[in-house]
Order: C-alpha cells, then structure tokens, then sequence
C-alpha cells in the first residue's frame, strides 16, 4: 500500500535481516509467536501461496530499519504457518520503474505450475505502475530468487486514472472465457473503486470499461481481494472457482480499516452484486477485525482446502520507541476465513497449526461468578497464552434497549468502558494485567436487547493497558450476531506479548489491539476472568495454555 505517512521515510544502515533477536528482557513488545523478522519495518503481507509443498509469505518490508522506507518485499517460508526460514528479499526497489518502492500486490499460480508475482512499483516519477517478475528457477523449492519481467511496467495511470491512486493487484482469477482477471485498488471521480483488468497470458492486460465494484461512500481503496466462498462449508475455494453454490467476498481497504461484502457474482458479465449493505465509512459495517488490523491478504491453501489469511498489525507505540527496539509492525496469526452458516459474514480462527505450540493447560469447567468477582487464572504463562472460554446466562429480563442499526459498537464500548456495570455485563477477560490491576487490557461482552432480538456488545478497552503515557490506548468494539438466550457466549484471545487476537462468538467478530504493558511483562503479567455486572453469570468452559515461542530464524 501507499503508506499514509510518507514523511518517515527514514534509513538505518548497517541494520540487516539475519540480525540475532534480541532477548525478552531487553525486548518485551516482541511476540513469541507472531511473525516479525529480527529487526526492521514490516507492513502489508503480499503475495502469500502455497507451492510444491511450501507456504510462502511475502511482505512490505524495509531493510535498512525501523521506519517505513526503501520497502522492498521481505520473503520467508514455512512447511506449517507457524516456524519461519528467513530468505533474502524477494523484490529491492532498484528500475525506474520500482525505484521508490516495491509496493504491494499478489501471487497467482498460471497452469505449468508457474507462480508469478503481481506489484506496484512506485516509479521515478513517483507514479504508481503495475509489474510482474516470476521465479528464476522453478526447480529451487524454496523460489529464493526472482526476475522482473523486461516488459515492466505492465499497466500505467492512464485516462482517469491519477499517478498516486492505482495500486495493489489482486490474485488473478479464470473467467469461462479463459482469461485471467484481476482488480486494481483506485480512486475514480471520488469514489472507491476496483478497477477490472483482462488477459490472456499475464503480462497483456486490459482494462474493462466498467469496474468490477465501486462505492460513492469512500474514498480511495487499497490492497482490494475478491475471492469466492463456499455456501454450507468451511472449506475454501480456489480463486478462479464459480458455480451455483457459491458467493463471493470483496475486501477493500480504507479508512484504517479492512471492509468487506459478500455478493453474487456473474464470471460472463463480470458483474458483482452485494447482497446486504455495500462499503460506507461505519463502524457497523461488516470488518475483517475492528482492531489494529489493516492491508490483509488472503490465498488458498490447496493441500488443506481452505482460505487463509493475513493481515497487518502495525504499532502504537512512538517511532522514536520504534528506533529503539529497533523494529516496527508484526502479522497478525494466520486464520481460516469461510462463509457463516447464516450466509451473512465471514468467520475467522487461529489456523489448526498453532495447537502445536500449545504446552501447560488450565482447565475450568460450569464455574459461576457472581456479582463483581475477579477470578485469577493460575499456572500459565499469561504473556505468551491461548484461552478459550465460554459463558452462559440465564434469566435475561428487564435489559437495557439499544438501537444497533444507529449506534456505533466502539463509542458504545467507550462509554460503557469495563468499569461500569451493567445487568448483564462486562463479564470477560483481564489481560496482560499487573499484579495490582493498575495495568489490564480488557476483552469483555455486554448484552442488550434490540427491537427484535438481543444483542452481544464485544469491546477491548485498553484504556489502562499500560502506565506510559504515549501509547496507543484506544477501546474497540463490535456486535456479535448471536442469541445469548439459547446459545453460550464463546471467546478467544491469542496473548502475545503487545498483541491480543480476540476472536468473539467462534470468530465472527475479531479484534486486535496492541498494547505496551510496563508493569504486566513477561513473568509478570497475569490473566483474570472477571464479571462485573449485577447479575451472575455461568463460566461454562475455561481452557488456557502456555504458549511455545515459533522458530522464525534465518536459513543459509
């Protein structure tokens, strides 16, 4: 993407990707188990596949230090999305025409196999054009090197098209005419747009002269995917698959946040069509993760059968604090990404894989906390954790109404913080908490009833996550399309350090904040179930565990 802050365009040299990580004494905000090389700026994942048995995962990336400049792509390889070789990167920004960056884009695998790369190069000119380089040896089973192709750049801003607003191509899709397609991230008379390209054999492409989408709601779109979703499963599909059952989700971003809709899509017409409400500026809209989350990139993992994705968690913390730890932003853990059974959202969760790293449990069964308890979690290693719990109620009367087609779930968890108690409601986790709770990051639930139905407010309140002042400490929050009447209230976080991926109502909504603890670190951070409304509630199930660190280290 194009990083909205070109002004910190900043170079350390000396700084270099096979660097030794530093130690959890010296370095607490590093995970254990997020991707994020030793040292420098990562932002968007680009390009992620799997190929001749090895995923493969791309990203912005900038070798020099801790700030955003010289982006080139980072590349590194896994055999099981957890443990990471660290390769050289992929694309340096070193043509005229990506000499001021090797901006994003996406990874498609033509019959042969063949995998070629798709990306924005930003350009002498400072504009934005679109290349393809390929692997220079497909007998190398780890693809280390690549090759820009000499026909680059292969699409320029043309027509109506401005030099900074054309950026990120999509992965490629075979339409029944057999030509490829892809969409483009721009902005067209004010509106956000994906902008539909044809080929034949991937390095001729032609613009349609309608988009495949837009909206005169927002404004630029950036790093757009647009892939299908099977009706009545979970597992994924490959991009290029159309048919009767199955619909489509577009995902654009913008406005620091990872939007999407669900349609129909006609492969002849190319046309798509949303079934619900279409992309607009609100915090009601339906998001990948109402966190810290943006520039995501999916693809399809053929060996298991399912989607996978990734997104960016960048900082919130100074960038002078980025200098000192000597690296900025992270990934956020790989989830699976299917249709619900309601066919309304996506879901998402932790790929299967991550049990791997899973080492001491606790396990709390049919545990009520009454009015006001506060209930430590013992034995695990609440810095570095997986928990999983889940909640019933009973008795839901005389509920405070709300209206969740006009409020907005974040201002609503902002005003109805942790601290204020409700009937039902904040009951959930305290996280990354010091021994005195002067220091907690809170993930709790609150239900509602709404004109038809009730509701489950999901928020993540960090507003005493830490005692430093200059850190990002905003509350997240999103409603949960659930029945608490007839079904329990489920929630997971993956802890990790500086970052908490919580997954309410088994992954229907997702938030993810960062946060920078000063007192909760490493041994001394500690985990809490905690209820603080007026009525009991029932902790159905509790399963915490210690987490391993991930090997993400250098390969020769």
């Amino acid at each position: 993407i194009w990083v909205l802050s070109l002004c910190l365009v900043w170079v350390q040299n000396g700084v270099g990707v096979h660097s030794s990580s530093p130690t959890e004494e010296s370095q607490p905000y590093r995970t254990g188990f997020h991707f994020q090389p030793p040292k420098n700026w990562i932002n968007d994942p680009n390009g992620p596949m799997y190929f001749n048995g090895v995923y493969h995962l791309f990203y912005q990336y900038n070798p020099y230090g801790p700030l955003w400049g010289n982006i080139s792509w980072g590349h590194s390889i896994s055999y099981d999305l957890v443990n990471w070789f660290l390769l050289e990167p992929a694309l340096s920004p070193k043509e005229p025409y990506d000499i001021n960056g090797c901006l994003s884009g996406s990874a498609t695998i033509l019959p042969g196999p063949r995998p070629i790369i798709l990306y924005t190069g930003q350009d002498v000119n400072n504009s934005q054009v679109q290349n393809l380089a390929f692997p220079k040896n497909l007998s190398d089973p780890l693809l280390k090197e690549r090759i820009k192709w000499s026909g680059n750049p292969l699409l320029t801003p043309v027509d109506d098209i401005k030099a900074g607003q054309f950026r990120d191509p999509s992965t490629a899709w075979m339409g029944p005419d057999g030509k490829w397609r892809i969409v483009i991230g721009s902005e067209i008379d004010g509106h956000g747009t994906a902008l539909l390209y044809r080929s034949t054999n991937g390095t001729k492409w032609t613009r349609s002269k309608k988009p495949l989408h837009f909206s005169n709601k927002t404004g630029m779109w950036e790093c757009p995917d647009f892939y299908p979703v099977s009706n009545g499963d979970k597992k994924g599909l490959d991009t290029s698959v159309q048919g009767n059952n199955t619909l489509h989700a577009l995902k654009v971003s913008f406005n620091s946040r990872e939007y999407y809709v669900i349609g129909t899509y006609d492969p002849v017409k190319d046309q798509f069509s949303v079934v619900s409400n279409d992309f607009m500026v609100s915090n009601t809209q339906f998001q990948y993760d109402y966190g810290r989350y943006y520039a995501s990139k999916s693809f399809y993992d053929s060996v298991n059968q399912r989607r996978v994705l990734w997104g960016w968690v960048n900082e919130g913390d100074s960038e002078s604090d980025a200098v000192k730890k000597g690296w900025s932003g992270l990934q956020s853990f790989p989830r699976s990404i299917w249709l619900s059974n309601n066919r309304k959202q996506l879901v998402q969760w932790p790929v299967d894989e991550i049990r791997k790293l899973r080492t001491k449990q606790v396990k709390i069964t049919n545990r009520e906390l009454a009015a006001g308890e506060l209930l430590k979690i013992p034995s695990i290693t609440a810095s570095q954790a997986d928990v999983e719990v889940s909640f019933s109620l009973t008795n839901l009367s005389e509920i405070e109404l709300i209206d969740s087609e006009v409020v907005d779930p974040q201002l609503l968890c902002a005003q109805k913080n942790v601290s204020i108690s409700g009937k039902f409601g904040p009951f959930g986790m305290l996280i990354l908490a010091s021994k005195n709770l002067t220091e907690q990051t809170a993930v709790f639930f609150r239900v509602f009833k709404g004109p038809n139905k009730f509701l489950v407010l999901m928020c993540s309140d960090q507003s005493r996550s830490s005692i430093a002042q200059e850190v990002d400490k905003s509350i997240y929050g999103a409603f949960l399309d659930l029945d608490p009447l007839h079904k329990k209230i489920p929630l997971r976080s993956l802890i990790d350090h500086s970052i908490v991926e919580s997954f309410g109502g088994e992954g229907i909504a997702c938030i993810t904040p960062r946060v920078y603890p000063k007192l909760a670190i490493n041994e001394q951070a500690e985990l809490y179930v905690f209820n603080n409304g007026t009525q009991s509630v029932t902790m159905s199930t509790l399963n915490a565990w210690s987490m391993k660190r991930a090997q993400i280290v250098p390969i020769g």
